[in-house]
């Protein structure tokens, strides 16, 4: 990958560095997720292609469009994810071309759902209803290169869904395995979760954290109430960290 990611890491991405690679396997998976994110963008680069090039047909997105048009499910494995933009006006201090939002189909938590930790979880969310087909887990910001540049959580009315606990979310993104016949994107997802994994449970954490300590009756629905969490993140320094 290129030295053109430029997203600043924040502090707290620093911090607990050396405790997270001092574990054998810990080094083992990072290493073998940021060799795939280089083999990735090196096939992208090798023929002249953008990460997004295929589901946006050459063109730029349109705002609040999914790509592709009915998402990238995979049927298998009960994961799936569209990409999107919005307009300026609605996130006025992001700097991302578009980002990804990331579920879990209903055959992966359905029967978690009479779990302890889950029942609590709803009781402390207003215990919402369980209807829905999706349970949201992450969304990806990209720049206009296709690099990932932030990582963040939104509430459930601005996808629409519901949301597992911060617990169940992490377990489900550690084991993910993508095959939605978009390789590449597939693979940065992949490789980027495992990459940062312990961030995003930080980042689940003081999502639930948003949450409970809402004042209000419904909070998933409060529109005053959208983004819960995000951080920024820098690939290439991660990168050059873990392969040095």
């Amino acid at each position: 990958m290129r030295a053109q990611v430029h997203a600043e890491v924040r502090a707290e991405e620093l911090m607990g560095r050396a405790g997270r690679l001092s574990s054998p396997a810990n080094d083992s998976h990072e290493r073998a997720a940021c060799l795939r994110l280089l083999a990735t963008y090196a096939g992208l680069a090798a023929r002249g292609s953008h990460l997004f090039g295929d589901l946006l047909g050459g063109q730029m997105p349109k705002q609040w469009s999914h790509y592709p048009e009915d998402d990238a499910i995979d049927q298998g494995s009960g994961f799936h994810w569209f990409y999107h933009s919005h307009s300026p006006e609605d996130r006025p201090d992001a700097s991302e071309h578009g980002h990804i939002h990331l579920f879990a189909r209903r055959k992966l938590w359905e029967r978690r759902l009479r779990s302890a930790r889950e029942t609590a979880f709803a009781k402390l969310t207003g215990e919402p209803p369980t209807t829905q087909n999706t349970r949201h887990l992450l969304t990806i910001g990209f720049d206009a290169k296709g690099i990932p540049t932030t990582l963040f959580t939104v509430n459930s009315w601005v996808t629409g869904d519901r949301m597992l606990s911060a617990g169940l979310t992490s377990e489900l993104l550690a084991d993910m395995k993508l095959d939605t016949g978009n390789n590449a994107v597939d693979s940065v997802i992949e490789s980027l979760t495992q990459l940062y994994l312990k961030e995003i449970r930080q980042l689940l954490d003081r999502r639930d954290k948003a949450l409970f300590a809402w004042q209000g009756d419904s909070v998933l629905s409060d529109e005053k109430l959208e983004l819960l969490s995000e951080i920024s993140i820098n690939v290439d320094a991660r990168l050059a960290l873990i392969l040095q």
